[in-house]
């Protein structure tokens, strides 16, 4: 049985664990966090891609070092950030709702009223590590969405399984899923 998954990243190589969802499938576990090196290499290969944009958003955790070092990389000074949790400091929140695939049960995001004033009437990109079931993804196209920005980009480093397809993304490689076994799906 394997229980990892070599993936190239423009380049970039890197070993994914499998970790099972359930009985008959598994995941390649795709993590940044804590690894500059792919961060860095990730934002510069998706900067590539972004098309003219006011404002980019990303959805906590994973999202975060992406995002931020893409802003770096581009001289931008913010970027938006929808929270698992509201925290004190926010006001005026907008809230969507989204079941992960990667995160048992159902899950809030949050964007402050100032995020809010940020998007409204801007030119949105939408950045993710990830996209999977496009869960996160819709959750995020709703909140930017009641906020009345207008989405201009979708782009993540991996798309899994049948993201694959979508017409509506922009990713760097593709990430399959795997069965019992850790044979690509």
């Amino acid at each position: 049985m394997k229980e990892y998954y070599r993936i190239n990243i423009k380049g970039m190589e890197r070993d994914l664990p499998l970790c099972p969802l359930n009985d008959k499938l598994q995941i390649g576990a795709f993590v940044i966090f804590g690894d500059v090196e792919l961060t860095v290499h990730c934002a510069r290969e998706l900067i590539k891609m972004l098309p003219e944009h006011d404002v980019m958003i990303t959805a906590e955790s994973k999202g975060i070092p992406l995002i931020h070092e893409m802003a770096r990389q581009t001289g931008e000074n913010t970027y938006v950030l929808a929270r698992k949790k509201p925290k004190l400091y926010m006001k005026n929140i907008l809230k969507s709702t989204v079941h992960s695939i990667t995160t048992e049960g159902e899950q809030s995001l949050y964007i402050d009223g100032d995020d809010v004033k940020r998007m409204k009437g801007k030119r949105v990109v939408i950045v993710d590590d990830v996209i999977s079931t496009g869960e996160s993804l819709s959750a995020l196209e709703q909140l930017v969405g009641e906020a009345g920005g207008n989405i201009v980009g979708q782009l993540c480093i991996l798309a899994e399984g049948e993201a694959r397809d979508r017409k509506d993304i922009k990713y760097l490689e593709y990430l399959p899923l795997f069965d019992s076994e850790g044979n690509e799906i």
